[in-house]
């Protein structure tokens, strides 16, 4: 991987790290379902108005229509099931199943993608994991583990995440990337709008000024911005390199629950972040040594 892409990567983890408190946040008004539709239509109608100045082709024939189909399970499916599974259960909950996420997502690209996931990289995992039961204080008698239900509802939350990835990367490489984000964003939003369309448009005209400032920063910046970043490395890296990013999330959270939510920092909190690094490090070591392959792009429409 680059070193300006695993900045970058590393970066957009911290962005994305305050969604899962902004979405609890907004479901104080909000129905999750209209979270969803108000966070993605947002992002799709940035994503149209900038369509002319993306560049290369966009997709066509069957490409188009996997597109489409990554966005429907993707943008509406995978987080509607999310924004659900985050409201049923509590916030150090979700962060420890956000551990699963990475480790799904290699498993699937080893499975479609035929990619070889190193055993360096199932020792990083491993420490990661380790690191988000000590950030979360996992044997503490006031640890709160949501209900099966809600846990499971999360987990399959990344089943359809993933599909974003082993869909999303050849998608990327043989067209462009920004243009195969912006039509997955639009047709995951029609889904949305035709299941509750009239619904959200009412709690939307309800809703509290300032929420449009939150959506802004959850469909402008982590949802256009973020996913094309991710389609862009993922076709150039290894997607279970790309995942490994995923666990500095937990990591963001703990320092924006200090800085937002007066949270106090507990021993945990050291241990675990010390344990989620050495998992950072163990997973990429070696990598900033070799050369990636270029992307296969086809030229310009």
């Amino acid at each position: 991987m680059k070193q300006s892409h695993l900045i970058l990567m590393v970066l957009f983890n911290v962005f994305w790290a305050g969604i899962l408190s902004i979405n609890v946040h907004l479901a104080q008004h909000l129905e999750y379902t209209s979270i969803v539709t108000l966070r993605f239509g947002l992002s799709a109608a940035l994503g149209l108005a900038l369509w002319r100045w993306l560049p290369g082709p966009a997709p066509r024939g069957p490409a188009l229509i996997r597109t489409c189909l990554m966005g429907v399970i993707v943008f509406c499916g995978g987080h509607r099931l999310q924004v659900l599974g985050n409201t049923l259960g509590s916030a150090g909950n979700a962060s420890v199943l956000m551990g699963f996420e990475p480790v799904l997502t290699s498993v699937a690209a080893a499975l479609f993608l035929r990619e070889h996931v190193p055993l360096k990289r199932w020792a990083g995992f491993l420490l990661c994991l380790s690191g988000l039961g000590l950030l979360n204080r996992m044997w503490a008698p006031d640890f709160q583990w949501a209900s099966l239900g809600a846990s499971l509802i999360f987990i399959s939350s990344f089943l359809c995440e993933a599909v974003y990835s082993i869909l999303g990367k050849p998608l990327g490489q043989s067209a462009s990337p920004y243009k195969v984000v912006a039509l997955s964003l639009l047709s995951g939003t029609i889904a949305n709008l035709l299941i509750d369309g009239r619904h959200t448009l009412a709690e939307a005209t309800a809703m509290p000024a300032y929420y449009w400032l939150l959506f802004l920063y959850t469909g402008a910046l982590c949802t256009v911005a973020g996913y094309a970043l991710w389609m862009i490395v993922i076709g150039e890296a290894p997607v279970n390199l790309v995942a490994l990013t995923i666990f500095v999330q937990p990591v963001a959270g703990v320092a924006i629950a200090m800085l937002f939510l007066n949270e106090t920092l507990h021993w945990g909190h050291l241990w675990g972040t010390v344990a989620v690094g050495a998992g950072l490090v163990v997973g990429f070591v070696g990598e900033g040594q070799r050369r990636t392959p270029p992307r296969e792009t086809s030229p310009a429409a």
